[in-house]
């Protein structure tokens, strides 16, 4: 004799899964009614979706910043998708904060990927998800940061994330790092200030502004002072701490945080876009 699953088995699997009603009631008939053998037949299904969907482009989808509770460790994934449908799925961006939780205590993506996931590894949740869902799913960035006070900032929409990091705890300290937060979002600089910025890039921004000074002419004993003053500028405009404060033009970046407390510094940051 047959058997024909009952509308609350169909349910319940479909709200542990997330699996379309039409695909519970297929894998409960064939599981015979085994509630844990129709899961396991979804996530089979899953596993075929997501091996032919490999080479499919996952270009949209939501980047989560997340902090710990003492705020000194924190992370920010991107959960990547097919669709920006997908991706604004409410859902879908659960999933996506819940992983950005567990990331803060990953030391690496392929650590998040084989973390447990209510039974099952990430990398198990996002093969069933592409099953589910019908696109490919996977984490794309992952960004770590660890310091004496983080703060996190999410642009609306959830494409863009960032966390900096503070040399202290003070008072203050929870609205400056989101405010540096927010500038990192907005300006995307390339390091923290001149140190930190790798030397090939000086070596190529050197080149090019050279070139342009003697195209236009310049004598050669005076370029090296004006390359003095256009690498002033470059580090001004990328680097984090000298750029321009975006709430107030008139300071910089290290003057607003030294503005909040006198021996306040910014000393690192992460941030990811898609």
């Amino acid at each position: 004799m047959s058997y024909t699953p009952v509308a609350a088995d169909v349910a319940k699997l479909r709200n542990q899964t997330g699996a379309g009603m039409m695909d519970c009631k297929k894998a409960l008939v064939e599981a015979e009614g085994d509630f844990e053998k129709a899961v396991d037949i979804l996530r089979k299904k899953g596993q075929k979706v997501a091996a032919n969907r490999a080479d499919r482009e996952s270009t949209e989808g939501a980047v989560i910043a997340r902090v710990n509770e003492d705020n000194t460790l924190g992370a920010i994934i991107s959960l990547n998708c097919e669709t920006d449908f997908v991706a604004k799925n409410e859902a879908f961006i659960e999933l996506a904060y819940e992983l950005a939780e567990m990331a803060i205590f990953a030391a690496t993506k392929e650590e998040l990927l084989a973390t447990d996931f209510h039974g099952i590894t990430v990398a198990e949740k996002l093969v069933e998800q592409t099953g589910v869902i019908g696109e490919k799913i996977e984490i794309g960035s992952f960004e770590r940061i660890q310091g004496d006070f983080l703060g996190a900032y999410i642009h609306a929409g959830n494409k863009i994330a960032a966390i900096t990091s503070l040399s202290a705890k003070v008072d203050g300290a929870d609205e400056a790092a989101k405010a540096v937060s927010m500038q990192v979002a907005a300006m995307n600089p390339i390091a923290l200030d001149e140190n930190a910025v790798s030397q090939e890039t000086i070596d190529r921004e050197l080149e090019i502004e050279r070139h342009k000074l003697t195209e236009e002419g310049k004598p050669a004993n005076i370029i090296d002072n004006i390359l003095k003053g256009k690498m002033q500028r470059f580090y001004k405009d990328n680097t984090l701490v000298h750029q321009d404060f975006i709430k107030d033009g008139s300071i910089s970046v290290a003057d607003y945080v030294k503005s909040v407390n006198g021996d306040l510094k910014v000393t690192g940051f992460v941030r990811v876009s898609l």
